[in-house]
């Protein structure tokens, strides 16, 4: 009893982890495509190499990524991209010396939360579960 217990309590873990995240990246997927331009310049600025292309290739993870993650499909791909994106996010733009630590906290938040999806899965509330593919 106690296993089953454990079993749904982390179903249910990962399913608002799933939605926190899913959520946070549609949206700013979602900002980036239709701000695309803004998002070029800000790459160009931080010395991303070819920002314009590199600007459609992140918005489009988020976006996309951020559905992926949300309704449990395919999860490992989108939470490995995601995590990798916020590692270069904190490398390029938001750990920087003297920097107080609330300027990278939701991005390290993000970065961790999407390794733990990507090494755990995305449970049983979720497509991969429905499909038979985890």
């Amino acid at each position: 009893m106690v296993n089953a217990s454990n079993d749904q309590n982390k179903d249910i873990a990962l399913l608002l982890l799933r939605l926190g995240v899913g959520i946070i990246f549609i949206v700013a997927g979602w900002g980036k495509i239709t701000g695309i331009e803004g998002t070029q310049g800000f790459f160009g600025e931080i010395g991303i190499p070819l920002p314009g292309l590199m600007a459609w290739i992140v918005a489009i993870v988020e976006f996309v990524g951020g559905i992926l993650v949300l309704v449990g499909a395919y999860i490992r791909i989108p939470a490995i991209l995601l995590a990798i994106i916020m590692v270069v996010a904190l490398l390029t733009t938001k750990v920087i010396p003297g920097e107080s630590f609330s300027a990278y906290r939701l991005d390290l938040m993000l970065l961790l939360a999407s390794a733990a999806l990507a090494l755990m899965g995305s449970g049983k509330f979720s497509l991969d579960d429905k499909l038979g593919s985890k």
